[in-house]
């Protein structure tokens, strides 16, 4: 037999294949069934990676949590009066002393606290609402888009602390006569501080909400019927998140802020309510006495502040595709 012969009798190496039909390999079938990530979870490594961001949240974590649930622990009554504990510094039994009645400044911190980030939290929710929905109504709606902008406009010509000031005298009698004392004044600077620091959000949303609705997914939504109330929802608001949780976490420290700054002028919550800026207008007159009285309100404030502000500056990296990823 010849050589010839031997070849054509030879039976073909069933573990060769030509290159175009060979088996993909382990490493690429590994990437085939990988599940496709999320994009919350991109969101997350892009947000561990700035580190201000992470120190920033863990502070805010921590400082909230010592607001309201500190009280659990430190149970002093933070209007309880001991005329002969008064003007006392730092000791066990009060960690950061006594005010000029006896009262627990540690347990007014606490106290203090839950006020004035719940003023922020809330304030900021309200101005959320009122600037998303006009920021969507001016940038989807071309009719409504030059009244509300220059509504807008108006709105930010308006110098913010003189407003303030005007709406706590008109509104605070007959707010406190309705609600109570406390309540009242509670909702008044809510209002306040709501109604007068929406714009920022509504102009960011009115730019996003003007770029998405020329999108090709919002096209076909238009072209199948859907109508305008389902095409906002389904399709704009989803996308138009990212702004907003940036300007919510923002809105809380200018809420906070704002909150303290009417406190220290006189004009918020009434002495025996305990606020940071409160506690601030308090410990001025026994600054060169007590300076603690003004340094721990003030550290607190400007702590809470700094840690939403290093907040938002992470969330805006982390949200943004065109940052996340580097």
């Amino acid at each position: 037999m010849t050589d010839t012969d031997k070849s054509d009798t030879l039976v073909p190496d069933e573990g060769l294949a030509p290159a175009s039909t060979a088996l993909p390999t382990a490493g690429v079938m590994d990437d085939l069934t990988t599940p496709p990530r999320s994009q919350w979870r991109d969101v997350w490594d892009q947000f561990k990676t700035h580190k201000g961001a992470m120190i920033g949240a863990i502070l805010f974590i921590f400082i909230v949590a010592a607001v309201y649930l500190g009280p659990f622990v430190w149970t002093i009554d933070p209007t309880q009066i001991d005329i002969r504990a008064r003007n006392q510094g730092p000791s066990l039994g009060h960690p950061f002393g006594t005010d000029q009645l006896g009262r627990d400044i540690l347990a007014r911190m606490m106290s203090g606290g839950q006020t004035s980030v719940s003023v922020g939290i809330t304030a900021m929710l309200l101005a959320l609402f009122l600037g998303s929905f006009i920021g969507v109504l001016a940038g989807f709606f071309r009719r409504l888009d030059g009244p509300l902008m220059r509504l807008t406009d108006l709105f930010l010509a308006l110098p913010l602390l003189p407003l303030l000031l005007v709406m706590m005298l008109l509104f605070r009698e007959p707010l406190s006569a309705a609600f109570g004392l406390e309540r009242g004044i509670f909702i008044l600077i809510v209002c306040a501080i709501g109604i007068t620091s929406w714009m920022p959000t509504a102009r960011i949303v009115r730019g996003d909400v003007l770029a998405i609705k020329e999108r090709e997914f919002v096209l076909a939504a238009r072209s199948i019927g859907t109508s305008n109330s389902q095409i906002i929802t389904r399709h704009i608001l989803p996308n138009v998140l990212s702004p907003i949780m940036v300007s919510a976490t923002l809105g809380i420290a200018t809420a906070i802020i704002t909150e303290s700054a009417l406190s220290f002028l006189g004009l918020g919550f009434p002495p025996d309510f305990p606020t940071w800026g409160r506690l601030l207008f308090d410990g001025v007159d026994y600054l060169q006495q007590y300076p603690e009285r003004v340094f721990w309100p003030g550290l607190a404030i400007s702590l809470t502040v700094l840690s939403v502000n290093y907040l938002g500056d992470g969330l805006r990296d982390a949200l943004d595709p065109r940052i996340r990823g580097r």
